[in-house]
């Protein structure tokens, strides 16, 4: 089936799109949903939470603001137990 035949179809029924990309149509569009279809189809994908998709980009960010005992700051302000912040610097 072409593309186009699909995109009619779909516009026309979208709340039989299969979930959850039926949400990603409704907001991006239908060349999104053929994006992630062409891009990872076949493929089994977990997404994780917002938080740990950008869990290593906190860490190094953590590491980066990191004054030798801001912890209590840095859990604050990021979210993180302060256990959970030693364990991400490194620290015991």
């Amino acid at each position: 089936m072409d593309k186009e035949m699909l995109k009619q179809v779909a516009m026309l029924h979208p709340d039989d799109v299969f979930p959850p990309f039926d949400i990603v149509m409704q907001r991006h569009g239908f060349e999104a949903v053929c994006t992630v279809a062409e891009q990872l189809g076949g493929f089994t994908v977990h997404i994780p939470v917002l938080r740990n998709m950008f869990a290593g980009c906190i860490a190094k960010q953590v590491n980066l603001e990191f004054k030798g005992g801001n912890y209590a700051y840095l859990s604050r302000k990021y979210g993180f137990s302060e256990r959970h912040l030693r364990r991400m610097l490194g620290k015991p």
